[in-house]
């Protein structure tokens, strides 16, 4: 017996499942500046041609939220918008633009807190972040002059045709994740967050598992798609980069059927609101 084996108190050997020892992270360079209408899918898939990457089973594509919502159309024009009176009171103690804080309020079920330059909501999705996930960067005018985008109207409904295009294409089963960047109340700098998934578990519940000595886990559950949205943001970065997606490769999974719902913790059980 090895020193680093795990061993239960009768000194047998616990058997521990294999893990994949190398995760391969590689940045799609070659999506192009996607417009409103477009096959996401097609333009995906031909990136990863000119890469000659081809999708194999148990590969992740993690794509950015933002070419989601632009091939979508999720684009708002602030000109058009009229702000209530809640959306001037809001602006009013943050110093936003009451039509931005507008948008914000029709993508928003409560209002949580505020401050200066910041709203934090609970998305219509589930989702607690800032400013409902409304952005103003890389949103290129394209002769448009004050416009924001929108978070999908359904990401993991954005995620199955995503994957559905790429399995049909490649004769694989791969997972598909719609990530975004977000902040988190008890610590400083961004993450990146599965916003929506298809074909991967959102959550692995390790409960009842073994750890080294044999003592039963009790509590242990891995956000698994936030683990890799987050990986992959490390490629994806922030400005401009130029990286929309990243193909995520080694991991291995089962119990696939998910959706990125099962990662919002039950308001009854949240304790920082």
């Amino acid at each position: 017996m090895y020193l680093n084996e795990p061993w239960h108190s009768d000194g047998s050997v616990q058997q521990v499942s294999p893990r994949q020892q190398t995760l391969q992270l590689i940045g799609l360079s070659h999506v192009p500046m996607v417009q409103p209408g477009d096959d996401l899918g097609a333009l995906l898939i031909d990136a990863m041609a000119q890469q000659k990457l081809v999708s194999q089973d148990k590969d992740i594509l993690v794509v950015a939220q933002k070419i989601v919502s632009k091939a979508e159309g999720r684009y708002v024009d602030l000109q058009q918008v009229s702000p209530s009176s809640r959306a001037l009171e809001l602006a009013g103690l943050t110093g936003k633009d009451p039509r931005l804080v507008e948008v914000i309020l029709s993508e928003s079920v409560d209002v949580l807190r505020c401050r200066d330059s910041l709203v934090i909501v609970r998305h219509r999705l589930g989702f607690v972040m800032a400013n409902a996930g409304v952005d103003q960067s890389n949103v290129a005018p394209d002769g448009v002059v004050e416009r924001v985008l929108l978070l999908p109207q359904d990401p993991d409904g954005s995620s199955a045709r995503l994957k559905h295009a790429l399995d049909t294409h490649f004769g694989s089963e791969l997972g598909v994740i719609v990530s975004d960047s977000v902040g988190r109340a008890w610590r400083i700098g961004t993450v990146g967050l599965a916003l929506g998934l298809a074909g991967i578990p959102a959550v692995q519940d390790f409960r009842g598992r073994d750890d080294l000595y044999g003592r039963a886990l009790q509590v242990t559950e891995v956000g698994f798609a936030d683990q890799v949205a987050s990986s992959a943001a490390l490629l994806m970065g922030e400005g401009s980069e130029g990286v929309p997606a990243v193909l995520v490769r080694g991991l291995q999974w089962s119990n696939a059927d998910a959706t990125a719902a099962l990662l919002i913790r039950p308001q009854a059980q949240d304790l920082f609101q």
